[in-house]
């Protein structure tokens, strides 16, 4: 979007931004009182496994013809080293995270007879790119609609002022905006869907939050809490300091929100003709290229449960969760650890235990071309609990690896894993090149 073309929608973004600043000019302090807190009772997270075993109705199909689907769309893939929208970075067989949500809507539209619209919420970083894309998919059986999330100004940390010099997204400008979300993939569940349109009208769940078992790996993620009587969304960056551990804790907040979230429009329509959305602001200090401290002003989504009636959460599969958002990540995705249907990735009945393997790759894999290239095809990794791996190691075809595999290249050294190599708990270290003659 041209400058020109930006400047009504500017003038709403900084509408929204200066009601943000202005909110976060008031705040003082932590914005939970830490004794109020308490777990949710368990009738407010309810387990999956409870809500699939009603069933679904005959008409399923009505209730999907009152579904849209809204995905974030505003990252780039700059983190793992690629340039453009990150939804457009290929995950299986050529297809990307988009492809793959194209899919997914697609076989429920042609299943049920339905139509289920896509909706993007693009950024002024992707929204470009995206629209481009969004043309091969115009004889695909779902309506794609998109619209841009807002943008905003990072303000620096000391003198609380936008960093932009002008109002261009460019040059000296590039790092002065952000776009305030983010977003993972995921299958729409029809049983979920079932169960917010089968309730009476007077316990209509308005706000669904699915939520999955905490692991070592999630310890920041968001809880839930029972705060003041209602359901409420608690963030890292909103716990004082003394409670972090405690936060963190697997024992006491055992689960932590997925960000998929079912939300009632009409309801959605109420609160914001009411302006009772009241949503805690997140401030997420960075540090520009240039060594500059700024702050972003972020709201989070699942902030809002707190405003809507009946809310609740549900208990998902581990396997239902799979953000990507390191090539570690990507590695898991790509493996035959999942299988791919329809669009939908789900774990393999082949593997024994539903828990997904511990991943760890070094800096050597971060970006996704260098991650290719160290890779002849993605090893066997259905019977693999943990990896790690360090330093410049690259890894033949047909490798299998099982069990705890750890492999570490020290600085200087090369490890080459020859092709054909089953690794069953094993740590390999040195040298040990194999060269074409």
């Amino acid at each position: 979007m041209n400058e020109d073309n930006a400047a009504p929608f500017l003038l709403t973004y900084f509408d929204g931004f200066k009601k943000l600043f202005h909110r976060f000019l008031q705040v003082k302090g932590p914005s939970v009182d830490w004794a109020k807190i308490s777990r949710p009772p368990e009738e407010l997270i309810q387990p999956y496994d409870r809500i699939k075993a009603r069933g679904l109705p005959d008409n399923i199909a009505v209730s999907l013809n009152k579904l849209a689907v809204v995905k974030l769309n505003g990252g780039l893939g700059t983190s793992m080293g690629c340039k453009g929208p990150k939804s457009l970075i290929s995950v299986r067989n050529e297809n990307t995270f988009l492809d793959l949500t194209v899919k997914q809507i697609e076989h429920l539209n042609k299943t049920f007879n339905a139509d289920v619209p896509l909706v993007l919420m693009n950024s002024f970083n992707t929204d470009e790119d995206t629209k481009k894309i969004l043309q091969k998919y115009k004889h695909h059986q779902v309506k794609i609609h998109t619209f841009n999330q807002s943008r905003y100004p990072r303000i620096n940390k000391e003198s609380l002022l936008p960093i932009a010099k002008s109002m261009g997204t460019s040059g000296e400008n590039a790092e002065a905006w952000y776009p305030p979300g983010h977003g993972d993939i995921y299958a729409i569940d029809l049983f979920i869907l079932n169960h917010l349109m089968s309730q009476p009208a007077d316990k209509r769940c308005e706000f669904i939050m699915e939520v999955t078992d905490k692991t070592r790996a999630d310890v920041k993620g968001g809880t839930l809490i029972q705060y003041e009587d209602r359901l409420r969304l608690l963030e890292i960056a909103q716990v004082p300091k003394a409670h972090v551990d405690e936060f963190k804790s697997v024992t006491k907040f055992k689960i932590f929100n997925t960000n998929n979230l079912w939300i009632s429009l009409p309801a959605i329509k109420r609160l914001q003709e009411k302006n009772s959305m009241d949503l805690e602001i997140i401030v997420n200090p960075k540090t520009l290229d240039g060594g500059l401290n700024v702050i972003q002003l972020e709201t989070a989504v699942g902030a809002a449960i707190k405003s809507f009636n009946n809310a609740m959460g549900v208990n998902v599969p581990r396997s239902r969760f799979l953000p990507v958002k390191t090539s570690s990540d990507l590695l898991l995705v790509m493996s035959n650890l999942y299988t791919l249907d329809a669009g939908s990735l789900t774990m393999s009945k082949k593997r024994e235990f539903p828990t997904t393997p511990h991943v760890k790759l070094g800096s050597s894999f971060t970006k996704v071309q260098e991650f290719l290239a160290r890779f002849e095809n993605i090893p066997d990794m259905l019977e693999l609990d943990h990896l790690t791996v360090s330093g410049d190691v690259t890894f033949g075809k047909n490798v299998s690896l099982k069990g705890t595999v750890i492999i570490i290249a020290n600085h200087g050294d090369r490890i080459d894993i020859p092709a054909g190599a089953m690794l069953e708990n094993k740590i390999v270290s040195g040298n040990l090149r194999i060269l074409d003659h």
